[in-house]
């Protein structure tokens, strides 16, 4: 059976998940390192009042200020309930650009007019979309989780909502409610509103407002308000103008705007839209009739702009491709020689309605983007991929790149500004990301550019660092695709891309998968700039965390040591690069159980990083706790505390005490109580970090999971089995549907619960737990893992309490034989092996089979831990308990 000291998924492999505190993986393109974030003081503000929760909304801007003819629906809307429980969504439905956004934003402003909010509008085409829209609505509500993966702040703010009443929910053309279903039955105490071109009766929407076009006197209404004619005389062929655009709220508020700016007669205006010009049209758009009356329209108001501003049309292209929802207005900043010309031209268009302006983004109908994008010429077959695209050549106008290639220009230098590793540019990131998708979207797959894979490879890095590996993998892939293409497979920008899988691989617990990325890298970097390249340590410190992964430490150790000597001579023996190259070399050695080789790389490691960067840095944090990491697997605990002291008194003190820094040191430093068998001082530090972790990250965060894990570690060493049983089922929950099913990290879970169903007597539930613990890790780790060797173990140790000890006896023998392997003879994995290989055969009366086991297994623990070490005490113990079962065997014989 497994005793207590082994590495049990409930004890060692709990806390082991957390022990590199403070420590992400990070980097510039594929150069992962490893790094503490940091944001400045102010970087994160209080979280909101509740006197302040009435106003809060994140409404866009009026399109116009001319609103007729809706008075019915606003009130249908208004009638619709907000308060109570088991409210049902309602949807606004109807054509495009027939005014449903327009309406519904109306109402929301009366919603919110009334002091009812928090009021929240978000785009609704895709479940990506109302995921970021709802992390951006937690972000709003306490700014501490713009820290967290998206998926899980969109899970806290659900749950945020569920226990409110009142508030409005908008979610903006939503083209398919069937991926909102789960998300629409927690949605029941407040109003969710959903407007849509698409019928969503019996799809758990409740009231469906249909909307159509405008009633003739309400159409002319609004040309009269838009125009400002009055007289009859002015006003007598608006009708007929009315009539012509099918009483289209979009297509009349374009042609009152157009009407307005240039004081053009509207006969005039009637007979020019009715010529409908060859020359606009030669590309007939796609669509409904609507879309055909807006590119009729467009077709007239673009002959105005380009004698006007053609730097107008420009920015409207540009604005075409990318998505229909807010974009910074700095993203265009480098679109036109000048930033006036910009302001210009943006607000020329805004005149003509064209665009929604504010002093801070603008945003395009999509109706008219479509209209636009069918009518864009294609690309020229003769454009070659380049590395770097101009954005307007005045000469020799048919070699222009296509507008797509020079939006993809556009938003790569927009995307440049801001670094995607650091968490205070991630809002400016979120408001990034529907336009890249949009314009990856957009943009064929003929002859793409080296800066769309550039955009792409930045924004997936930005996805995985957020939590969203799973939708990162397919850019970073088309990134890689498009790099290999367009500059050869042995390119140092291929190695990047490379790099850049095999991290979103890693994070998805694929290792396997990224190891053969992750060599190849290392053979381009090393090729193209040498063996002693910084970037090729980069390279080596990659392949060496995979390895690590795959649990090949003795493959690792070779290029880890490499990886540092590269960058102490490049760099320099006290750069903050080249601790952390110690810190990577330590982390090794201690998978290796050599602590003592370890423990002076990690003193240097944190001399460096004080010295450079003070002792009040993160960074320093982090390298005591590495510190005292390894002092405590020497078993010298009591050093390690006053270390792990220090390092949350520092992380408190930089990155406040709601951080998820400050949780992770609290668990290090309740860690290390537990191994002084000081339980109770440790639960109330596990307690506060689960609290600290569900509030920053929400309660399905996978740091969530690992929180809930080892408080019910210290409630199972407190003999509080009943108490960890729930925390261990909630955990696994977390871990396999964030994770998945078949991620290692669900195995660990699995073992955890299995653990405590020991515990409890409970080994029939234990049973199928561990066996697929087994399974998982066999399958994503391989049958030689020390993880494989684990579940083994734990399988062992279930047979074992149900009494099959021939069952569990080949199972303990195979994990040992992995052990050793994988570890070394003389491991402290191995000796755990030793032991319980030696319980099985005490429990099968095989007594001189289990002597020289137990006492190889105390000789280990002995040389690698020291003989006052607790592990070394229960080693003796078992030892001496033996050979008096011989004695009193040879007694009675």
């Amino acid at each position: 059976m497994t005793l207590p000291d082994g590495p049990t998924a409930g004890g060692e492999r709990a806390g082991a998940v957390n022990g590199n505190s403070g420590v992400l993986s990070t980097g510039d393109g594929a150069r992962i390192e490893q790094r503490t974030l940091v944001l400045p003081p102010d970087a994160l503000k209080p979280a909101l009042t509740q006197d302040a929760l009435g106003g809060l909304h994140n409404l866009p801007h009026l399109d116009s200020a001319v609103f007729e003819g809706r008075d019915d629906a606003l009130k249908a809307l208004a009638d619709l309930p907000s308060t109570g429980m088991g409210i049902v969504a309602q949807s606004v439905k109807g054509m495009g650009g027939v005014g449903k956004s327009t309406l519904v934003l109306h109402h929301a402003r009366r919603h919110l007019a009334s002091g009812r909010g928090p009021v929240w509008w978000i785009p609704g085409e895709s479940p990506e979309g109302v995921t970021a829209g709802l992390a951006e609505l937690a972000v709003a509500l306490n700014p501490v989780h713009v820290a967290m993966p998206l998926e899980e702040a969109a899970g806290w703010a659900v749950s945020w909502l569920q226990g409110r009443s009142d508030w409005l929910v908008v979610l903006d053309n939503v083209e398919d409610s069937t991926p909102l279903q789960s998300l629409l039955g927690r949605l029941s105490t407040g109003q969710v509103l959903i407007s849509t071109r698409r019928d969503l009766r019996n799809r758990g929407i409740g009231t469906v407002l249909t909307l159509d076009t405008l009633h003739p006197q309400a159409s002319l209404t609004v040309l009269r308000n838009l125009t400002g004619r009055r007289t009859d005389a002015d006003t007598r062929h608006l009708p007929d103008l009315a009539n012509e655009l099918g009483h289209l709220p979009l297509g009349l508020q374009q042609a009152g705007a157009y009407l307005a700016q240039t004081r053009t007669d509207p006969l005039d205006y009637l007979v020019r839209l009715r010529e409908d010009p060859a020359t606009i049209l030669a590309t007939a758009p796609p669509g409904d009739p609507h879309q055909r009356t807006i590119a009729r329209l467009w077709s007239v108001t673009f002959a105005a702009l380009q004698n006007t501003d053609p730097n107008a049309v420009r920015l409207l292209h540009i604005l075409a491709y990318l998505a229909p929802t807010p974009l910074p207005r700095s993203v265009l900043d480098t679109a036109l020689p000048k930033r006036q010309d910009i302001d210009r031209a943006l607000g020329l268009l805004a005149a003509y309605s064209m665009i929604t302006l504010t002093d801070t983004t603008v945003t395009m109908h999509r109706l008219l983007q479509a209209v636009l994008r069918a009518t864009t010429p294609p690309a020229q077959a003769s454009e070659k991929p380049r590395r770097m695209l101009p954005l307007w050549r005045r000469s020799k106008p048919q070699f222009l790149p296509h507008v797509r290639d020079i939006t993809v220009t556009v938003l790569r230098r927009a995307a440049q500004r801001e670094d995607p590793c650091e968490v205070g540019s991630w809002p400016y990131w979120q408001e990034l990301l529907p336009h890249v998708l949009a314009i990856a979207d957009r943009h064929s797959t003929h002859n793409p550019g080296s800066e769309l894979a550039q955009l792409l490879g930045s924004t997936g890095l930005f996805m995985r660092l957020r939590g969203q590996a799973r939708q990162a993998l397919p850019l970073v892939q088309r990134a890689l695709t498009i790099t290999e293409t367009a500059l050869g497979p042995d390119h140092p920008d291929t190695s990047i891309c490379l790099n850049n899988v095999a991290a979103t691989f890693s994070g998805l617990g694929r290792y396997l998968e990224a190891l053969p990325l992750v060599q190849r890298a290392l053979t381009i970097t090393e090729t193209a700039l040498g063996p002693d390249h910084p970037d090729t340590a980069l390279c080596l410190s990659n392949l060496s965390r995979t390895l690590g992964a795959l649990g090949w430490h003795n493959d690792a150790l070779p290029l880890v040591q490499r990886a540092l000597t590269i960058t102490e001579t490049a760099l320099g023996p006290d750069h903050p690069n080249t601790a952390t190259c110690l810190n990577n070399l330590t982390q090794t050695l201690c998978a290796l159980a050599r602590h003592n080789d370890a423990l002076p790389l990690v003193q240097r490691a944190l001399t460096i990083t004080e010295t450079a960067l003070g002792p009040d840095h993160p960074d320093t944090a982090t390298c005591l706790n590495n510190l005292a990491r390894t002092l405590g697997a020497l078993g010298w605990h009591n050093d390690a505390l006053p270390l792990e002291q220090q390092a949350l008194t520092i992380t408190e003190t930089a990155l406040g005490p709601d951080h998820p820094d400050t949780a992770t040191c609290l668990n290090n430093l309740a860690q290390t109580l537990g191994a002084l068998a000081r339980h109770n001082d440790a639960l109330p530090l596990e307690q506060q970090a689960l609290t600290i972790t569900e509030t920053a990250l929400g309660p399905d965060h996978p740091d969530t999971a690992i929180r809930l894990g080892n408080l019910a570690t210290t409630f199972r060493a407190l003999g509080r089995h009943n108490d960890a049983l729930p925390l261990d089922q909630r955990a696994l929950t977390i871990t396999e549907t964030t994770l998945g099913p078949d991620h290692p990290d669900t195995a660990l879970r699995l073992n955890n619960l299995a653990t405590t169903f020991s515990g409890l007597g409970r080994h029939l539930e234990a049973l199928p737990l561990v066996q697929r613990a087994l399974t998982i890790n066999e399958t994503a780790l391989g049958p030689d893992h020390p993880d494989t060797a684990i579940c083994l173990g734990n399988l062992a140790g279930t047979f074992s309490g149900l009494g099959r000890h021939l069952e569990a006896l080949p199972l303990d023998q195979r994990a040992l034989t992995i052990t050793e392997t994988a570890l070394g003879p003389d491991h402290p994995d191995t000796a755990t092996c030793l032991n319980n290989l030696a319980t099985t055969f005490r429990a099968l009366g095989r007594h001189n089979d289990a002597l020289p086991l137990d006492q190889r297994a105390l000789t280990i623990t002995e040389t690698t831990l020291g003989p006052d070490h607790p592990r070394t005490t229960l080693r003796l113990a078992n030892l001496v308990r033996l050979q008096m079962a011989i004695a009193d065997e040879r007694g009675t014989s």
